[in-house]
């Protein structure tokens, strides 16, 4: 008996009774992986609230207490922006200390290292769901700022505003999935994540700091940040290449 095929090249010769072999699925590529995790990720924290929130309700403490304490109607320029990007990033170490820790607790490594799938694309969609957590933070904490502790300004410069909040978020993203796949093992992670994180983060706060000070002063003006956000997109490359290179040890070991 002969299976049909494409061609003599393609025809395969079959026993009288022997069933035909399946040609085994390709799997996933990076970006199906990818988006596949990241639905997973976005699912996960919309059922359990257990990011977001707590960055967002430790923001708005924290913006509370600068109120009250620097005993000022309102602040601008490098003081209010430092205010700002000192907040943003220790709520942010909540999500991250909290982002692999499901996967480490109930077997979601041993599952991932399992599946026929490229070992970055866990790195890329953690990444991206702190990205994201970071974005929806900042809806909430930024406009609590204004509130509470922003003094009058022109209103221009939104445009290097953005893009400090972007690369700024990227950043803190990248090194947050990298160091939080770093410590989730050991056994003081919520410790060992902050203390290894937080010097890292440090360039990324004064980047963005000294980037979003014009728009933050009370006569605020075009320019005077390119630099800075020069430095913050080389800073996130960096750090972006030196988690791509060295996620698959974490992840294994």
């Amino acid at each position: 008996m002969r299976a049909a095929g494409d061609g003599d090249g393609g025809t395969e010769t079959l026993r009288s009774g022997e069933a035909p072999r399946l040609a085994r699925p390709s799997p996933p590529g990076l970006i199906r992986t990818v988006l596949t995790l990241l639905a997973k990720e976005l699912l996960v924290e919309l059922r359990t609230l257990e990011s977001v929130p707590a960055m967002s309700l430790f923001s708005l403490s924290t913006l509370v207490v600068f109120h009250f304490a620097l005993n000022a109607a309102s602040l601008s320029g490098d003081l209010a922006s430092g205010v700002l990007w000192v907040t943003l990033l220790f709520a942010a170490m909540l999500g991250v200390n909290r982002l692999f820790v499901a996967d480490a607790d109930e077997g979601g490594f041993d599952a991932f290292l399992l599946a026929p799938v490229d070992r970055s694309a866990m790195l890329l969609a953690k990444a991206c769901a702190l990205f994201i957590y970071l974005l929806a933070l900042e809806l909430i904490a930024i406009p609590a700022f204004v509130l509470l502790l922003l003094g009058p300004h022109s209103g221009a410069g939104w445009g290097q505003l953005i893009a400090t909040v972007i690369l700024a978020d990227t950043g803190l993203a990248v090194i947050g999935t990298f160091v939080a796949a770093l410590a989730v093992r050991t056994r003081s992670r919520d410790l060992i994540g902050p203390l290894i994180a937080l010097p890292m983060l440090v360039p990324i706060a004064i980047g963005a700091s000294r980037a979003s000070a014009p728009f933050l002063s009370a006569g605020a003006h075009e320019g005077g940040g390119a630099r800075w956000l020069l430095l913050l997109g080389l800073y996130d490359l960096l750090f972006g290449l030196i988690a791509y290179a060295v996620f698959d040890f974490l992840l294994e070991d």
